[in-house]
């Protein structure tokens, strides 16, 4: 994990969510996409440093949150904005998609 890229748990996840504009992959050690994604989003978090924040949530170990948040498959990226979920990505998806994705919410 990148210094760009937090990982979140049940301590760190909604005050971290709760400003700002936030994307967290809700991801799991076994997925093939989501080690795919991985490096996308190195790319993505560069590019929106200082601008939004970038996470992850691994759907195993923090169980609580991904029923909270009904993730049912990973990859799923979900988009905040100051603590309120503004839309989701599921599945894997390439850079373009994904800057594009944050820029409607800043």
């Amino acid at each position: 994990m990148s210094e760009l890229i937090q990982e979140f748990n049940e301590g760190s996840f909604k005050s971290t969510i709760a400003n700002g504009v936030t994307l967290v992959d809700f991801h799991a050690v076994w997925c093939g996409p989501c080690r795919m994604l991985a490096p996308i989003l190195e790319e993505v978090a560069k590019d929106f440093s200082g601008k939004a924040k970038i996470g992850k949530v691994d759907i195993d170990a923090e169980e609580k949150i991904a029923s909270e948040y009904q993730v049912t498959s990973v990859p799923t990226m979900v988009l905040f904005k100051d603590g309120k979920e503004m839309n989701r990505l599921v599945g894997l998806r390439d850079a373009a998609s994904i800057k594009h994705f944050i820029q409607e919410v800043l």
